[in-house]
């Protein structure tokens, strides 16, 4: 059974119940009326009397997200994904509805709270100094939904709770916004003008290897293979095992430096944060990709004119073995590169595109290449599901599915080429495809305006013109 006391002005419902160990324990809730007391009161007699009652260990919703954090976001995190709960949570969670109680808590109050975080303003981003948007957008609003569901599960596993209350509750619509990419032409257009190599260089990766740039941005010279005769064969290759990113040091302590290979030294004792090598995001992540060899050529080149640097400034160089170093061998960072290609992008007059693009860009070209070869091009991105490369890349296969309706209407409805004569003689202008290529997909290439100027720009720069000038 239970009981209500009143002191200094708060009313306390006090009970008993065995924890773990089968000790018998005193518990006691405080609430600030008369009625919520007695309402508390009745919910714990009655579940009593099923044999259902659980006696909370925590009261408010801040000391469960403590206590989540704790016990499962240091277990189940990567560090970038720590910083971005503890983000959240800071933000957006603990000072709007940090102080509720876990017994108030149910679908009503969730959904009345996700309406709530549309009106608040977004909080500034610390990269940019400024926030994202205006008020807090529904793409924020699904993480934190995601981020609580997790919270109560384990809340109701650790029977700390009895429901969870985001398990029905109705979230913000979000439509995701379409990342702008740049097509052939342009790319091998704007990789002609820049006078940035260290930018050409992390481009040409990202876009040719499909690469994440903190990836490209963390390869070392140790996992790949650009030798002379990898290269004359066509088997160069690179190995992403590794990502460069920066982080919060009170992230990296929280999490022992999990999965952290390296930590640079930081240039500033005050800095709060510091940039590390770590292991890739999934295990799907970790990859062999085998070069074009034009981008193969263009590392042994870099690596060249690295080595003569090194030379010049001897026990000054620091050396992590990384590809895109600075002067004195330190890790370049993501907002290096993407500083220089802005500067590109505003000296050109180019269409505005993020490095993340330029991947992008690489899944959109080889999905064109082999013809629509999921699996081919997963391999290479490191989506950890085909679905994922689906879900973002469906337009990119919806122009034969076009294509198909067109050859339909020919066929069937125009009745024209209904069942065209299959040994006709060859074209004076038709190519002879070389002896194990795929005609129909060769066919569809060369059809494609995107793919022949791509290959027309890269022909010419195999042709004489050297890579960087």
């Amino acid at each position: 059974m239970a009981s209500i006391q009143e002191r200094n002005h708060k009313y306390k419902v006090v009970y008993y119940y065995k924890n773990d160990a089968g000790v018998r324990k005193q518990k006691w809730e405080t609430y600030d009326t008369k009625a919520e007391a007695r309402k508390r009161k009745k919910e714990i007699e009655y579940k009593q009397e099923l044999g259902t009652f659980v006696a909370p260990k925590c009261t408010y919703l801040s000391e469960l997200l403590d206590e989540y954090v704790f016990i499962y976001g240091t277990k189940a995190w990567v560090m970038t994904t720590y910083q971005g709960k503890i983000g959240l949570i800071n933000n957006y969670i603990k000072p709007m509805i940090g102080n509720v109680k876990l017994s108030d808590l149910n679908t009503h109050f969730m959904e009345k709270y996700y309406q709530t975080l549309l009106k608040t303003p977004a909080v500034v981003n610390p990269m940019t100094k400024k926030p994202k948007n205006e008020f807090v957008g529904t793409g924020t609003i699904r993480e934190i939904h995601k981020l609580l569901r997790s919270c109560f599960e384990q809340a109701i596993k650790w029977e700390l709770m009895e429901k969870n209350p985001c398990q029905r509750a109705t979230v913000p619509k979000h439509t995701p916004k379409k990342r702008e990419i740049w097509e052939a032409d342009t790319m091998m257009h704007a990789m002609n003008l820049c006078v940035d190599e260290r930018v050409v260089l992390a481009c040409n990766l990202i876009f040719a290897c499909t690469l994440r740039p903190g990836e490209a941005t963390g390869l070392t010279w140790d996992s790949m293979d650009i030798s002379e005769k990898a290269i004359e064969e066509d088997r160069a290759y690179i190995i992403i095992n590794k990502e460069l990113q920066r982080v919060r040091k009170d992230a990296l302590q929280a999490l022992d430096g999990k999965d952290v290979l390296l930590v640079f030294p930081g240039t500033r004792k005050s800095n709060k944060t510091v940039r590390i090598l770590k292991k890739p995001k999934t295990e799907d992540s970790e990859r062999k990709i085998f070069l074009p060899r034009t981008v193969a050529l263009m590392l042994v080149d870099w690596k060249k004119k690295q080595d003569q640097e090194k030379e010049v400034l001897g026990e000054e160089y620091m050396d992590y073995n990384l590809v895109l170093a600075t002067a004195y061998g330190l890790p370049v960072g993501e907002d290096v590169i993407l500083r220089g290609l802005k500067k590109l992008i505003a000296d050109n007059n180019l269409p505005p595109v993020v490095m993340h693009s330029l991947r992008h860009t690489s899944v959109t070209y080889k999905l064109k290449l082999n013809g629509g070869d999921i699996k081919a091009t997963q391999g290479d991105s490191g989506h950890s599901q085909a679905n994922m490369i689906l879900n973002v890349y469906s337009h990119i296969l919806d122009d034969d599915r076009r294509k198909n309706a067109e050859l339909f209407e020919k066929a069937f409805y125009e009745k024209k080429e209904l069942e065209p004569d299959i040994h006709q003689k060859m074209p004076e202008n038709t190519m002879q495809v070389p002896e194990g290529v795929d005609p129909e997909l060769l066919g569809k290439v060369l059809a494609d305006p995107e793919m022949t100027a791509l290959l027309a720009a890269m022909a010419s720069k195999m042709k004489g013109e050297a890579w960087l000038e």
